[in-house]
């Protein structure tokens, strides 16, 4: 049984798919380099905590890439896999450097 083709909405869906990842990525990046500049509050931990993470998020991303692929998924299919671990990744931290600034706040 063939597939249906991919359609010009999927394609952009998955391109969007990377313009949220870039996002949330890129706010994380600041936040950090704020934070090492000491104009941002981050945890004692945070340098040692974004240099392990990586490998973990990546190897979820490759397996659930490799699983989609295996399972004769589409390319806007495969690329949506892969890129769904890491934008939870960079999401989580997003939030989770949001909130101490939020916290701050909330004790002034």
């Amino acid at each position: 049984m063939a597939k249906k083709p991919v359609t010009p909405a999927q394609i952009w869906q998955s391109w969007s798919g990377l313009g949220v990842l870039a996002f949330e990525a890129q706010s994380v990046i600041n936040m950090r380099m704020l934070g090492m500049a000491g104009l941002w509050p981050v945890g004692k931990a945070e340098n040692q905590k974004m240099l392990s993470e990586k490998p973990v998020a990546f190897a979820k991303a490759s397996q659930a890439a490799a699983k989609m692929a295996a399972s004769g998924g589409r390319p806007d299919e495969i690329l949506a896999a892969a890129i769904a671990p890491l934008t939870r990744t960079a999401r989580a931290n997003r939030k989770r450097l949001t909130g101490g600034v939020g916290a701050r706040q909330k004790k002034s």
